[in-house]
């Protein structure tokens, strides 16, 4: 078995991991409770997905480490859930806003700039465009695609698979797993594209509820679980990172990856807490907003 193969220091690393896993799931756990406790009905489904992200990730990793045949299930699992998490973001910063409807009513004349990343941040010539039903659409259709065809994809490689027809870090043109990682690729430079370009508009309107701090975190599991990972798995794929008896490179890279994100998403959980745990207040109507201005002129 895996724990008999491991020296004291290793055991001692497994069960280090395995025990802030277990944390990482107790924190959610009060979060997700308060979170249904204190959050209106209309936002609360949506925060506790977002707040799943990292207890999720760092579970599966928890799995893969500990039972490593089961690494393209665990990490497949964890990408669908991402995909959905990143729609949620989104559709969390509307309701922050009050909802499609009072969003459209506080940016009635507004525009949205689409020359932000991770697509379009070098594009400064591309044209505004103005905050409409229809634009609110394509922006949710951006993150929706993700989460619908990113579960496809990913349950056609496990078929092709078992089929002996997708082989894991293979780089080769002639192979399916090339293309269907680089068709993975642009979906989500669509869907990262969508929330970037809500973000740039709501994060001064909704700066009084933290949603830079959130998005910042938000931020921070894409960058972990999809460039880190990458990163290491082409080193590992490349010999870079050496074999170490009985461990090939690859495993061990999928090993380094796998307890980097335990760690990492350990810190995101607990620091979520405290992010999302805040009491904000709700965001003036804009009636209200448009009418301050007018009752300062009226005497008293």
């Amino acid at each position: 078995s895996l724990s008999a193969g491991l020296d004291l220091p290793g055991r001692f690393l497994f069960a280090t991991l395995t025990l802030m896993t277990l944390i990482a799931i107790l924190v959610f756990i009060e979060e997700a409770v308060y979170i249904y406790r204190k959050i209106p009905s209309s936002k609360r489904s949506i925060i506790i997905w977002i707040n799943a992200a990292a207890p999720v990730i760092s579970t599966t990793s928890c799995i893969g480490m500990w039972i490593p045949r089961s690494t393209m299930f665990t990490d497949f699992t964890a990408g669908i859930f991402f995909a959905i998490v990143i729609h949620k973001f989104l559709m969390m910063m509307i309701k922050e806003c009050g909802g499609q409807k009072v969003l459209l009513k506080r940016f009635e004349n507004g525009h949205f700039t689409i020359s932000t990343g991770p697509c379009c941040c070098c594009c400064l010539c591309l044209p505004r465009v103005p905050i409409t039903r229809q634009t609110l659409f394509w922006l949710k259709l951006g993150t929706f695609q993700f989460a619908v065809f990113r579960p496809v994809l990913i349950f056609l490689s496990i078929v092709l698979w078992t089929n002996g027809n997708y082989v894991l870090y293979n780089l080769s043109p002639k192979g399916p797993e090339l293309w269907i990682s680089c068709f993975i690729g642009a979906l989500t430079l669509f869907a990262l594209w969508a929330v970037g370009i809500m973000f740039r508009k709501v994060r001064i309107l909704l700066k009084c509820k933290n949603i830079i701090p959130k998005f910042a975190l938000y931020q921070f599991i894409v960058i972990l679980n999809h460039l880190q990972t990458t990163i290491i798995n082409i080193f590992a794929t490349q010999k870079i990172i050496p074999c170490a008896p009985p461990l090939s490179s690859i495993a061990r890279g999928s090993y380094i990856a796998q307890q980097l994100l335990i760690m990492e998403m350990f810190l995101v959980t607990v620091i979520s807490r405290v992010v999302y745990r805040r009491k904000y207040h709700d965001l003036e109507p804009p009636e209200c907003v448009a009418e301050e201005p007018e009752d300062k002129k009226q005497p008293p």
